[in-house]
């Protein structure tokens, strides 16, 4: 028995080294099997990281163009109120100038906006009281032959004038003046203010 049993002993051992031989080559595709995958899932978590910082990167400069839009509108708004403003005090500006200059402007206007020389002079309730007769009176003599009259009516308007010939009317009061100078003027008031 003792040659079957090293035949026995010989092909186990034969059969063993197959075994080991087999074990280290399956072993060593494994190490190249997991190595390719182990660069698979660095190249895959690289792209995802750099996919991932553009995505952070594009909504940082989305969010910081929203706010450069915003503040330019802000800023534009803030003009536009400060530009509003000035028109306000020019209107508050014309009506109040002192009275002489006051009758003077409201005359020119009523004489340059005469058609025929008898229209009615509508003023506000204040300036028909104060400066009513005087501004008739000086629009007359620049027409030369002019028969304008102060109208019994007092206009919902906080100065200048409206000249009336029945259903036919000339709006002259300060705000039409001074919203028909707004657009020739805002460019350069928009200078002066801001530059």
């Amino acid at each position: 028995m003792k040659g079957t049993e090293k035949i026995i002993a010989h092909i186990m051992s034969d059969a063993q080294a197959q075994a080991d031989a087999i074990l280290a080559q399956a072993q060593e595709k494994c190490a190249l099997i997991r190595d390719d995958y182990a660069k698979k899932a660095a190249d895959a978590y690289g792209e995802r990281i750099r996919t991932g910082v553009k995505a952070c990167a594009d909504a940082a400069s989305s969010v910081e163009r929203l706010e450069r839009m915003e503040a330019k509108k802000s800023l534009l708004a803030l003009k536009q109120e400060m530009i509003s403003r000035s028109f306000e005090k020019a209107e508050k500006m014309l009506v109040s100038l002192p009275e002489d200059k006051y009758v003077s402007l409201l005359a020119s206007l009523a004489a340059k906006s005469s058609s025929t020389g008898d229209e009615e002079i509508v003023l506000n309730a204040a300036d028909r009281e104060r400066v009513g007769k005087a501004v008739v009176k000086a629009a007359n003599e620049r027409l030369g032959s002019g028969r304008l009259t102060l109208s019994k009516d007092a206009g919902d308007f906080d100065g200048g004038l409206i000249l009336r010939r029945g259903n036919i009317e000339v709006n002259c009061t300060a705000e039409l003046l001074v919203e028909l100078c707004r657009g020739e003027m805002s460019a350069a008031i928009a200078g002066v203010l801001f530059d």
